[in-house]
């Protein structure tokens, strides 16, 4: 027991540095993924802008390869035809929902059980959570719907979207991998002064609302320019599909 016991802060420190050099190894990888993305859908803009063809079948073939969970998952994905087989898929996430927040509130209920507080006092706590979940996933699904609902009316608005959504997903997971490691050699390397200083005592939510901000105003920047350069009255040529070809062919 001495053993383990003095043996834990040697693991602590080796399990934290694995654990932000594969998250930051990870982020790295997206972002070259979503490099690839963003210069392919970059080019099917421009040709837009030419007055060329445009093929949304092919795009969308290369957008849903972007995802490396999703190339594996995608048989598995497949399943979900209908939307009320969205609720499973809820339910299953609900099982493995291990946040940080949820475990701290299992802590204080138990906590607060332990020293007599009636049940129903204990259940104000998963209560104001599941409020706090509803509220945000509510709010992010009527953003989402406005999103998509606005990009998906025309394949100017669909590439538009894509585009801008694909480049700050690049800054970001390149911002954060390196945030992480500068963290990660800081350490050993006992790196010190300006920039090393900074990242060590970084306020990792204030990142976070950082990024959100970051979102925030690229959509109001790029809303901003879509209008004024007026890309929604670019006609779109749309490319035939090889199923009409062959029928325009048989004729």
């Amino acid at each position: 027991a001495a053993f383990v016991q003095s043996a834990i802060p040697s693991f602590k420190s080796a399990g934290g540095l694995i654990g932000t050099s594969v998250s930051a190894l990870f982020l790295y990888l997206i972002a070259f993924i979503n490099i690839l993305v963003l210069w392919e859908v970059f080019q099917a803009f421009q040709k837009v802008k030419r007055g060329e063809e445009y093929n949304d079948k092919t795009l969308n073939e290369f957008l849903n390869q972007r995802g490396l969970l999703g190339r594996f998952f995608r048989p598995l994905l497949r399943m979900v035809d209908k939307s009320w087989k969205m609720y499973l898929v809820g339910l299953l996430f609900g099982l493995g929902f291990d946040t940080a927040t949820e475990v701290a509130l299992l802590g204080i209920s138990a906590v607060e059980a332990g020293k007599g507080l009636p049940i129903p006092y204990i259940l104000i706590f998963p209560l104001l959570f599941t409020a706090g979940m509803c509220l945000l996933d509510t709010t992010d699904g009527i953003l989402m719907l406005g999103a998509y609902g606005w990009a998906f009316v025309k394949p100017v608005r669909k590439l538009y979207y894509n585009l801008n959504i694909t480049l700050v997903s690049v800054l970001v997971a390149l911002v954060v991998g390196t945030i992480e490691i500068i963290s990660i050699i800081s350490g050993p390397l006992k790196l010190t002064g300006g920039l090393w200083n900074y990242v060590n005592n970084l306020d990792f939510g204030f990142l976070g609302a950082l990024i959100i901000g970051i979102f925030i105003l690229s959509w109001v920047i790029s809303t901003v320019i879509y209008k004024v350069r007026r890309y929604d009255d670019i006609e779109v040529k749309m490319a035939p599909e090889p199923e009409e070809l062959v029928s325009s062919g048989s004729r």
